[in-house]
Order: C-alpha cells, then sequence, then structure tokens
C-alpha cells in the first residue's frame, strides 16, 4: 500500500499540546529531567524552525526526542537546575549544530580573509550581495555570494556567463531569461534594446541553479545601465516574475543568517541588512543572536514586494513611475536606465550606418542616412 507522510502539521493549540505530550512521553520513557513551560515552548519552536514556518510544526519526531535528549544532558551538566528549561535547548541546538557545520566555518574564515571576496560596506556600481544555500545532505547554510554586472553597447541582451560555460541549471536560466523580458517590457517599448550586459557568480565553481537570485541579478543589470551603485552593506535574495514582482524563495532563514555571520564578524554597524520576499515573513525562524539584533536596529530584514522597492533601498533613489506619456521623472533610477539605453541605441544606429556606408552597402551617403534614420 502507497501512504504519504507529511513532514509538517499547522501550528495549532491542539497540536502544540500534542507537542508537549510527546515530551512528556519522552521524559518518562529515556528517564529524562522533567521539562519546564519554557523548556516545552522553545522545543515547540524548534519544531516550527525544523519546518521552516512560523506557522508550520515538524513531524520528524525522532529529531524532535533526540532534542529533548540532549536539553536534558545539558541540565543534568547544570547541577543547579533540577528541570530544562529554554536555556537548556538553546545549548542543544547549538551543540547541534556545532557539529555539523565544518564546511560553514570553513567558508565564514574564507570571507574572513577576504580570499572570498564580500563587500559589507561602501557602494558600488554593477556589484551586489546575493543569498545563496550550501547543502550538506542532512545540513546545509546560506552564503553571501558576489554578483556583478557589465553593460556595453551590442544586441545580444543579458547573457549568462554561467550559461554559457554550461554551469547554470535550467531553473536559474530561466530566472536570467525571465529578467531579460522584464528589461525589454520595461525600456524596449519605444526603441531597440541596444544592450548586451553580462551578470555572473564571482568565484563561484559548483555551478548554479535556481532563480531566487533573478531579482538580485536584475537589481545589477539596473545599477549598470543607471550608475547608481549599490549599498554593499546589503544582501537581497528573491525571484522576480516580469511583471517585476518579487517571488517567494525557500531557505530564507539560513540565507538571512549566512549574511549576519559575516556582518558579525566584522562588525555590526547598524546598516547592513537583507532584502527578502514579503511572502516569506511567516517563514522567518530566526536563531536568537539575529532577533536580538533586529530588535536592537543592529541589523536589518526589508519585506518588498516590487523590483521598485528594492532598487529604490538599494540605490537610495526611487525607482520611478511612468507616466501617461510614457516619460519617467526625471533623476529616478527607470529614468536614468532609460537615457542610457536611448544613447546606446543612438550610438549603434550611427555605428551601423558608418559600417554600411563604409561596405558601400548604400547607393550614397544620403540614402544611408535616411534608411537609418539619422540627419
Amino acid at each position: 500500500m502507497k501512504a504519504d507522510f507529511n513532514i509538517e502539521m499547522d501550528r495549532t493549540d491542539e497540536h502544540m499540546l500534542r507537542y508537549a505530550s510527546f515530551i512528556s512521553s519522552r521524559v518518562q520513557e529515556a528517564k529524562l529531567k522533567p521539562f519546564d513551560p519554557s523548556g516545552v515552548a522553545k522545543v515547540v519552536e524548534y519544531g516550527s524552525w525544523l519546518a521552516g514556518d512560523q506557522k508550520k510544526l515538524s513531524t520528524r519526531f525522532m529529531d524532535i526526542g533526540d532534542m529533548a535528549s540532549e536539553a536534558s544532558y545539558w541540565a543534568t551538566a547544570d547541577n543547579s537546575s533540577a528541570v530544562v528549561n529554554a536555556g537548556h535547548v538553546d545549548r542543544a541546538v547549538e551543540h547541534k549544530r556545532f557539529r555539523s557545520n565544518m564546511i560553514e566555518a570553513k567558508t565564514q574564515e574564507l570571507i574572513d580573509r577576504d580570499i572570498v571576496m564580500i563587500k559589507t560596506e561602501g557602494e558600488v556600481v554593477g556589484q551586489i550581495n546575493a543569498l545563496s544555500i550550501i547543502s550538506l545532505g542532512d545540513y546545509y547554510f546560506g552564503r553571501p555570494s558576489r554578483i556583478t554586472g557589465k553593460v556595453h553597447l551590442g544586441k545580444r541582451g543579458v547573457v549568462d556567463i554561467e550559461r554559457e560555460i554550461s554551469m547554470s541549471g535550467p531553473s536559474h536560466s530561466k530566472g536570467v531569461l525571465i529578467l531579460a523580458n522584464y528589461l525589454a517590457g520595461m525600456y524596449a517599448t519605444d526603441k531597440p534594446l541596444s544592450m548586451s550586459a553580462s551578470i555572473t557568480f564571482e568565484q563561484s565553481y559548483e555551478g548554479v541553479d535556481g532563480d531566487s537570485a533573478s531579482s538580485t541579478e536584475l537589481y545589477t543589470i539596473l545599477s549598470a545601465l543607471s550608475g547608481l551603485p549599490i549599498k554593499q552593506n546589503m544582501a537581497v535574495t528573491g525571484s522576480v516574475n516580469q511583471h517585476g514582482e518579487i517571488q517567494p524563495i525557500g531557505g530564507v532563514n539560513r540565507k538571512i543568517e549566512g549574511f549576519f555571520d559575516v556582518c558579525k564578524a566584522r562588525g555590526l554597524t547598524g546598516e547592513q541588512g537583507v532584502l527578502i520576499p514579503v511572502q516569506n515573513l511567516d517563514n522567518l525562524m530566526l536563531k536568537n543572536e539575529v532577533l536580538e539584533a533586529v530588535a536592537a536596529a543592529q541589523f536589518h530584514i526589508y519585506p518588498v514586494r516590487t523590483i521598485d522597492e528594492g532598487i529604490a533601498i538599494l540605490t537610495g533613489v526611487e525607482a520611478g513611475t511612468r507616466a501617461e506619456d510614457g516619460a519617467f521623472p526625471e533623476g529616478t533610477v527607470h529614468y536614468l536606465a532609460n537615457e542610457k539605453l536611448k544613447e546606446m541605441a543612438e550610438r549603434l544606429k550611427v555605428y551601423e550606418f558608418g559600417a554600411a556606408y563604409t561596405a558601400g552597402e548604400a547607393a550614397s551617403g544620403k540614402e544611408a542616412a535616411e534608411a537609418f534614420g539619422i540627419d
């Protein structure tokens, strides 16, 4: 008989009571120390952390039972405690992570030594911090990656360097094609998109897949087109659709914690933060030190709905809304990007005219100029 077992359930009052009953049964069967209310509450919170959702609880009861046993051990090691409290559960979670995070620690060391180059201060045109996930089977963690973009004259559109060398999976390639069509829909309604642009994950050698960086890549192109620098104390995750709407992604907690760890190692300034899709707010189950830093305004989490909201946060300049006559407000991100594309279209037109005239493809210079609409 085929049967599907769900690995999560709704976080209702009834299910939380059953969690408490399970912990009580575990205490009796394994002869553990009893849990006080704070300890039970922390185990329930751990269940939501495993599920990656504030409104869900994990049904991986073997993992929940193991956590209860380890928390009881730390309560025993604490000679002054007769019961398991929230602090003992936190300590068990911390040590469980420590036993599995050797690769994460080595990655953090490479970033700290600037071998893997990640900027967390200043501003740079065409460069941004993306958030990605490294999976090691039963353990995974977030790692910031640097994405860069360059724009030049041409007609190739957006070139994904990873795709060019077969290091891009289909989902990532789809995300790049979507952002390219967003650019065409935004700027190529009154002129051809006379642009070649390249984007890449710097210092990435294991391949890239998933579309969770597509909004990040789009911000990079908008920065390169407008000439506006992006704040390097920010990191971004979220996919984008052709309408410029930000879409939810997976692994949001590990991604946030990965960038937070880098910022913490270099010193929190109160300016660092991450941009996440607004739909992922219910998925936030962050470790205590991140919550404390956010509460103290030392680290920030910005939920965004659209590309326009995100680019305004990253550059400090309004995105700009197209008026009825098709123009963008002067000085906005879209205005600057559109003006750059107009200039590139004109330059390409002049170049093609010159090439055609030189090659003798037009009967006279006047006919060639008329053909290309040049006075």
